[in-house]
C-alpha cells in the first residue's frame, strides 16, 4: 500500500512530481512556503514560543530601538528628506517596526516625513501587523515593485534566508542540482544529471568535486529594486539574517517548534529557510548603482549602535526576574555563540554618502 502523505500540501507534491517528475529546491520551498491554501506562511503565524521560530525583535525591543536610530541617522546624514518611505521586508507581527517607531518619536521631523510601507503576502501576518500598529498609518504592499518612488529608508531582518533557492553540487563534468522527487511514494532528495551551468562559472576557481553551492534566484531582483531607487533617490537599507559573505555548503534547513527536523518530513507545516549569500546581495546592489558596506556581525554591528549602554540603561528598574530575562536577551542577540556571530548585516547607501551607523565600506 502506499504511504500516507504527512500533510496536504506533501499530497499536493507527490501528485505532482508523480506525473511531472523530480522538481527543483526552489520549486518545493516555493510551495512549502506560500501555497495559498496550504503554505507555511500563508497560513499562520510562526513567530514565538508558540511557534517554530524567534526572531531578533521578539527577544529583546534593545534589536529594534537600535535599528530604527540607526535609520534616523542615515535620514539625518541625508538632508531629512520629506516625504521617505520607511519599509520593512517580511515584518512578521509588527514587533520591530513598532519598536522602531518607538525609539524614533523623538527625533525632530522623522515621523512627520515618514510614510510606513510593509512588504508582506500573508494575510495572517498583515493582520498581526495591523493590530500592532495600531494608530499609525500603514500601507501594505506584496512586492518591493510597489514601493513608492521616493527616498527609501528599508530593513530586512531574516527575510532572505526564506526565498527559495537552487542547490548544486559540483561533478567531473559540471553540476548536479538537488531535486525533490518520489522513492515508493515518499518525497526524497536526489540529484539531476551534470551539466555546465553558467551561472556557477565563477564558483569553478574556489570549489572542488563534491562541494555544494546554494543560489538564491529570486534574491537578485528584489535587492536590484531595492539598490536602484535608492541610488537615484536617496536612502539606505540594511539586511540582517543568517549567512556568510559567500554560499558554501549544504545550508538548505527546516525548523519546527525551535527544532531542526527533516525538512520533507511535513511539508507546509515546518518553516525552510538557507543561509543567505551576502556577497552576491553587495554585488547586485553596486550593479544598480548603490554602495555596499562591509558585512559585519550581529554582535558586532549592535556594540557599535550602544547596546551594552541601551542595556544598562533598561536594567536600571528591572526586577530580579526582570533582569535576569533581559541578560538572557542581551547574550543571546550578541554572543558569539548565540545571534552575535551566526547573523550578518549589510548596507545600502547611494555612492558618496555616508552608510547608516555601525557599517563601514568594504577595505
Amino acid at each position: 500500500m502506499p504511504k500516507t502523505h504527512a500533510t496536504p500540501m506533501a499530497e499536493l507534491l507527490a501528485r505532482r512530481i508523480s506525473k511531472t517528475g523530480p522538481i527543483s529546491l526552489a520549486e518545493y520551498m516555493a510551495d512549502c512556503l506560500l501555497h495559498p491554501e496550504h503554505g507555511y506562511y500563508t497560513t499562520r503565524d510562526p513567530l514565538g514560543a508558540e511557534g517554530d521560530f524567534t526572531t531578533a525583535p521578539e527577544i529583546s525591543q534593545m534589536f529594534g530601538e537600535l535599528m530604527g536610530l540607526c535609520m534616523a541617522q542615515a535620514w539625518i546624514d541625508q538632508g531629512r528628506p520629506a516625504p521617505f518611505t520607511l519599509a520593512e521586508l517580511g515584518p512578521g507581527r509588527g514587533t520591530l517596526m513598532a519598536d522602531i517607531l518607538r525609539a524614533t518619536k523623538a527625533v525632530p521631523e522623522f515621523h512627520a516625513g515618514l510614510q510606513i510601507t510593509l512588504v508582506e503576502a500573508s494575510p495572517t501576518l498583515q493582520a498581526k501587523q495591523q493590530q500592532r500598529l495600531a494608530g499609525f498609518d500603514v500601507n501594505w504592499v506584496n512586492t518591493v515593485a510597489e514601493l513608492p518612488d521616493q527616498p527609501l529608508f528599508l530593513i530586512a531582518n531574516e527575510f532572505f534566508d526564506a526565498l527559495p533557492i537552487r542547490q548544486f553540487v559540483r561533478d567531473a563534468k559540471g553540476w548536479c542540482e538537488t531535486q525533490v522527487g518520489l522513492v515508493d511514494n515518499v518525497l526524497t532528495l536526489g540529484l539531476s544529471q551534470p551539466a555546465p551551468i553558467a551561472l556557477l562559472d565563477h564558483r569553478l576557481e574556489d570549489t572542488s568535486e563534491g562541494e555544494v553551492v546554494e543560489i538564491c534566484p529570486s534574491s537578485a531582483p528584489i535587492m536590484d529594486e531595492i539598490a536602484r531607487r535608492i541610488a537615484v533617490n536617496g536612502g539606505a537599507a540594511i539586511v540582517i539574517d543568517y549567512g556568510d559573505w559567500r554560499a558554501r555548503g549544504d545550508t538548505f534547513q527546516a525548523l519546527e517548534r525551535h527544532e531542526m527536523v527533516d525538512p520533507l518530513a511535513r511539508p507546509g507545516a515546518a518553516d525552510l529557510t538557507a543561509h543567505v549569500d551576502f556577497e552576491a546581495l553587495a554585488r547586485e546592489a553596486e550593479a544598480a548603482g548603490a554602495t555596499a558596506s562591509r558585512m559585519v556581525p550581529q554582535g558586532e554591528l549592535l556594540a557599535q549602535l550602544g547596546i551594552v549602554q541601551r542595556a544598562e540603561k533598561l536594567s536600571m528598574t528591572m526586577d530580579e526576574d526582570a533582569l535576569k530575562s533581559h541578560i538572557a536577551a542581551f547574550e543571546r542577540l550578541t554572543s558569539p555563540d548565540k545571534m552575535g556571530l551566526l547573523f550578518k548585516a549589510i548596507a545600502i547607501a547611494p555612492n558618496a554618502t555616508l552608510l547608516p551607523p555601525g557599517f563601514t565600506t568594504p577595505a
